[in-house]
C-alpha cells in the first residue's frame, strides 16, 4: 500500500486503470489506455493496475466494477467510475483535474 501512496502523490494528475485480463471490457479498454497516455504525454500519468495481482490494494479502495478508473491529484481521489469510456472523455476528464 505505500507504493499506491507513492504513485498517487504527484503533482500531475494520476489516472488509474484497475482491471483484469479475463474481463472483456478490461481489455478493450487497453488501447483506449495506450491513446490516452500519448495524448497526455507528461502532463498526467497513466497507470494500469491488474486487481488479480493486486487484491488487497483493490479490496481497501472497493474495486467492484471492471474496469474502475480513477484520478487522483497531490494524493487525493478527485473522480472515480466504473465502466468503459472513450479516450476523448478521458482525457478531458484528467485535463479538466490539472
Amino acid at each position: 500500500m505505500s507504493k499506491f501512496g507513492e504513485l498517487i502523490n504527484s503533482q500531475v494528475p494520476v489516472l488509474i486503470d484497475f482491471y483484469t485480463e479475463w474481463n472483456e471490457p478490461s481489455v478493450l479498454m487497453h488501447p483506449v489506455m495506450r491513446d490516452v497516455a500519448a495524448a497526455l504525454g507528461d502532463s498526467a500519468k497513466v497507470i494500469k493496475i491488474d486487481v488479480d495481482k493486486n487484491q488487497e490494494l483493490a479490496d481497501a479502495l472497493r474495486i467492484k466494477g471492471l474496469p474502475t478508473l480513477m484520478i487522483y491529484r497531490d494524493g487525493q481521489m478527485v473522480w472515480r467510475q466504473s465502466g468503459e469510456l472513450d479516450a476523448n472523455s478521458i482525457i478531458a476528464l484528467v485535463q479538466d483535474k490539472v
